[in-house]
């Protein structure tokens, strides 16, 4: 099978999306996690179709999606979502924020820094105390630590699984163990599961809801075809529960949740989860081509940088704080080399002196900001060519 190419660059700099108007043209973007790639076939031709015959309406109350995505899961994951209850909104932070709103978190919901930052944001909207568990320095859940902030009194904890930024796919016996304790406590565990289609060939996702009777009966997932085939702009993700009580409290929810749901996201994530895997493959190859060349060339080239190596999804997470920089890592590089990277600092305790680096490009794309970024941190400033 071939890699995925990514679309020529005078196509990217056209779109319209934030990746590519945040900045000038002389700055390569790789600070959004937005991909480089080309709209999958089976996803244009089927939003095409609707266009066509004008589906532009309304969300209906039953679509294809539920049974496109257990398809999907089974085939992937062997998760069997026979029993599960699937109801769509526009994104899976709003899903979040809106679970967050009517569940008792006690004394605090569980965040595992450095994680994604709108975690932070949607507790705030929420209305939410957080409590920080810091992940392990290889990226896994610290499970003492969460056991005793559930014992000090928190009652939820928000999981990102694959976790966004070490890009680590949380495996089944830490899940298994998770569920086993805040079943115990009477907590209730949401997990963020948007980056698992693009786990990579050498790692395996585990479904939070596949873990356990306990996972099942203390949780919910959230899933959206937004990331892996990049229709984020299009709104649908998918809130899931496999247990009665959590079904019952999925259906609670205002009608308005679900009729936020983009008509297009709908239409696109059912050809996505039906007829994108192959797709899906190829830009996977191209992610871990990229992965390759980037934990090869810093380990070469800037031996002080740390990559914690990603295993899932296409961000990488780079400790860059034994260059000795005094600014914010990146903000030397962007000032300095023209590439837009996320800062670290964003992520929580534990994330300072870090960046996080976009690898859905083209391979080509990657190695010019590689070469900036290593001419800066070899103390030279960089004239840009893109």
């Amino acid at each position: 099978m071939n890699e995925l190419p990514a679309a020529p660059l005078h196509v990217l700099r056209s779109r319209t999306s934030e990746k590519w108007r945040e900045y000038p043209s002389d700055v390569i973007p790789m600070f959004v996690a937005e991909a480089d790639f080309p709209l999958a076939e089976p996803i244009a031709a089927a939003l095409h179709s609707a266009v066509e015959r004008g589906d532009t309406g309304y969300v209906a109350s039953h679509t294809e999606l539920p049974r496109a995505f257990a398809g999907f899961a089974e085939r992937r994951w062997g998760w069997s979502l026979d029993t599960a209850h699937i109801q769509t909104t526009a994104d899976v932070s709003m899903g979040i924020v809106e679970i967050l709103r009517r569940i008792d978190v006690g004394t605090g919901l569980v965040i595992t820094p450095p994680v994604y930052p709108p975690f932070y944001m949607l507790a705030a909207e929420a209305g939410v105390p957080v409590v920080d568990v810091a992940l392990t320095p290889e990226g896994t859940l610290d499970l003492g630590a969460i056991e005793a902030a559930l014992h000090r009194g928190a009652r939820a904890v928000l999981l990102c699984n694959p976790h966004n930024p070490f890009g680590h796919p949380h495996d089944a016996a830490s899940l298994s163990a998770l569920a086993t304790l805040a079943d115990a406590a009477g907590a209730i565990v949401v997990s963020d599961e948007i980056h698992a289609p693009l786990t990579h060939s050498d790692a395996r996702f585990t479904p939070w809801l596949s873990v356990s009777d306990a996972a099942r009966r203390i949780g919910f997932a959230l899933h959206s075809a937004s990331k892996a085939w990049n229709i984020a702009g299009l709104k649908c993700a998918m809130m899931i529960a496999d247990d009665p009580d959590r079904t019952a409290f999925l259906r609670s929810l205002p009608d308005e949740v679900a009729w936020r749901t983009g008509q297009f996201g709908v239409i696109a994530s059912i050809a996505a989860y039906d007829d994108g895997e192959e797709w899906l493959d190829r830009a996977v190859l191209t992610i871990e081509r990229n992965r390759r060349t980037l934990v090869s060339r810093l380990a070469d080239e800037v031996p002080d940088a740390r990559v914690h190596e990603p295993h899932a999804g296409y961000l990488a997470w780079v400790d860059l704080g034994a260059l000795g920089w005094d600014a914010d890592p990146a903000d030397v590089i962007l000032e300095r080399a023209k590439v837009a990277l996320r800062t670290g600092a964003d992520f929580g305790p534990g994330g300072a002196g870090h960046v996080r680096v976009n690898l859905a490009c083209d391979p080509a794309l990657l190695e010019e900001a590689i070469v900036r970024i290593v001419t800066v941190a070899r103390g030279d400033r960089v004239t840009s060519t893109s």
